[in-house]
C-alpha cells in the first residue's frame, strides 16, 4: 500500500496537527485538498462573510502552492454553505474572480447546517503539473 504524501502550507501545520488531518494528500498526479475555511492565522473564523470566503480561497491558494499547483490545476470543486440562498451571490463573485477562463472546473455546492463556526468551506481536487 502506498503511504500518504501529505502537503501543508507554510506556517499553518500546527492547525492541522490540532485536528489530526492533512491540508492535502498527493496521490499520483492528483492532489486532494481538505476543506478550506476562512480562518485567520489563529484558526478563528473571519466574522465578515465576504472576507471569510476570500480568506478561504487564499487559504486554498496556499495549500495549492505548497504542492506546486495553482487554481488553473483544479478539476473539481465542492463548496459548503450554511445559508446558500443568502450567500450565493457573494460566493459566486469570489469564485468568478478566481476562475476567469474556460474550461471552468466542475463545481458542486452543498447546503449544510454546521461548519464548526464557519459559514463557507471549499475543497478541491487538482491535477499536479508535470515535473512537480
Amino acid at each position: 500500500m502506498t503511504k500518504r504524501d501529505a502537503v501543508f502550507p507554510a506556517g499553518r501545520q500546527a492547525l492541522y496537527e490540532i485536528h489530526k488531518y492533512s491540508a492535502a494528500i498527493r496521490s499520483g498526479d492528483l492532489l486532494f485538498v481538505s476543506g478550506q475555511v476562512g480562518s485567520r492565522g489563529d484558526g478563528s473564523p473571519e466574522p465578515d462573510f465576504k472576507k471569510q470566503v476570500e480568506l478561504a480561497f487564499e487559504n486554498l491558494r496556499a495549500v495549492l502552492k505548497a504542492a506546486g499547483c495553482t487554481f488553473d490545476d483544479i478539476v473539481d470543486v465542492t463548496t459548503f454553505h450554511t445559508d446558500p440562498e443568502k450567500q450565493f451571490e457573494t460566493v459566486l463573485a469570489v469564485k468568478d474572480a478566481t476562475f476567469t477562463e474556460k474550461p471552468y472546473p466542475n463545481w458542486t455546492a452543498v447546503g449544510v447546517n454546521w461548519l464548526a463556526g464557519f459559514d463557507f468551506e471549499i475543497k478541491v481536487i487538482a491535477r499536479i503539473p508535470q515535473g512537480e
